[in-house]
Order: C-alpha cells, then sequence, then structure tokens
C-alpha cells in the first residue's frame, strides 16, 4: 500500500496538501489542470522532492528520506529520457545496469520486453531514428525491464495521437495487472484516466483528493473539477 500521511508540498508560494492512501496493486489517475500540482505530487513520492510536512509510506515503510534509486518505483517523463548516443537495446538496458554489463538472463529480458511493446527487430537503432511513438514504448519497455513495484507516469504519452496513447495505456494496464504493480498516471485527459479504468484523484486548489472510482467521480465531478473539464463531461 502507498500511503501519504498528512503530505504537504511545497515549490515557492505553491503549497499542496494530500493525505490519503493507495492499495497496492490499483491504477491511479491524478487529473486536473496545469499548474494544480500533479506533477509535483509525482516528484515527491518519487524522490525528487522533500516534503515540507508529513510522510509517504510504501508497503508499511517509510520512504520519505530514502533517495529516488533507494525508492521501490520507475518514473516515466514526457521527454522520455532516452540517451541519443545509445541504441534501442541499450537504453532499455540501461535500466538494469548503468555499466550495460548484463548476464544472459537480463539480456533475455530485455529482448522479451521489446517483443511485448513491438520493437523487435529494432533493437540496433538510435532514438533519433525512431518516430515518437516508437521512443514512447522504449521508455517503457526500459520500465517493464525494471520490474519495479510501484509504476509513476508523468505524462509519457500525451505528445501521442489519441490512438497510439490508448494501445500505450493499455499495455501499461495489462502488464500491470501480470505484474501486480501499483500505477499512478499524471494527466489532463479524462478518457486516459477512463483508460486507466480505475481510481481517480482530483489535484486542484492546492489539495490532491482521496481515490475514488474514476467513472464515478467523471459522472458527477465535484465543481473545481467541473469547472476544468467544461461541457460534456
Amino acid at each position: 500500500m502507498l500511503v501519504l500521511d498528512d503530505l504537504v508540498l511545497e515549490r515557492g508560494n505553491f503549497r499542496l496538501a494530500a493525505d490519503w492512501s493507495l492499495a497496492k496493486g490499483r491504477r491511479l489517475a491524478l487529473i486536473g489542470p496545469s499548474g494544480a500540482g500533479k506533477s509535483t505530487l509525482l516528484d515527491a513520492i518519487a524522490g525528487f522532492l522533500t516534503p515540507r510536512r508529513g510522510r509517504i509510506l510504501w508497503q508499511g515503510r517509510d520512504i520519505t528520506s530514502l533517495p529516488p534509486a533507494a525508492r521501490p518505483m520507475t518514473i516515466l517523463f514526457q521527454d522520455h529520457n532516452l540517451l541519443p548516443h545509445l541504441d534501442v537495446f541499450a537504453n532499455v538496458a540501461i535500466g538494469l545496469d548503468p555499466r550495460l554489463k548484463l548476464a544472459p538472463e537480463d539480456e533475455r529480458k530485455v529482448r522479451a520486453v521489446l517483443t511485448r511493446v513491438g520493437l523487435a527487430g529494432l533493437e540496433g537503432r538510435r532514438p533519433a531514428a525512431l518516430s515518437g511513438g516508437q521512443r514512447s514504448r522504449v521508455a517503457l519497455a526500459r520500465a517493464l525491464a525494471r520490474a519495479r513495484p510501484l509504476l509513476l507516469l508523468d505524462e509519457p504519452f500525451a505528445a501521442l495521437g489519441p490512438a497510439m496513447r490508448a494501445e500505450m495505456l493499455d499495455l501499461v494496464c495489462e502488464t500491470a495487472a501480470e505484474s501486480g504493480a501499483t500505477v499512478l498516471l499524471v494527466t489532463h485527459q479524462p478518457e486516459d484516466a477512463r483508460r486507466l479504468g480505475d481510481l481517480a484523484s482530483v489535484v486542484v486548489e492546492g489539495r490532491a483528493a482521496p481515490p475514488v472510482p474514476v467513472e464515478a467521480l467523471l459522472a458527477a465531478p465535484p465543481a473545481a473539477l467541473a469547472r476544468y473539464l467544461g461541457p460534456g463531461e
């Protein structure tokens, strides 16, 4: 279980509060307008931002003070963080060993995950020779190869068209269901939250609300979210 215990985050004059828990294996969409604090919350869970107050716990263990590398998570950003001088295989393998010294078992794992995301045969290409969708798949493959129990997605598919974005989210849901991973997705789009198909937290006006079923939330959104979504939701 992920627990945000009386958490308060500050960046300059911005302040965000969260006090809730998320059971292991659930999928949560953090939805709200730009600048509301969705990425800030993900940064704190990932270890890139120290809370002003409160604790972050995973499976009963306080991880608030752990550095990012010591936390049980992988985070995907919108820019994918691919290394331009490395080919597809190495960009995935570096998630397992920064020195790229892989045991045969790890090499098989990399090739299997590349096949899983539809990149078999492209192992030798560099990021510049890939489409936007293919680069997204490389970043996702690296995250899947690491197989951490927390998968944090900071709009990594936002630049993709609706069909490709839906395909990538379906792949996330499918692999998370198999591994039991807990997923948190930052999004502005109600259709992405629906695609994740589990829970949603409204992040608005300095607060990340406790998770609720996504369909129930979008069927009767609170006033602040309704103003953001506008007509039609």
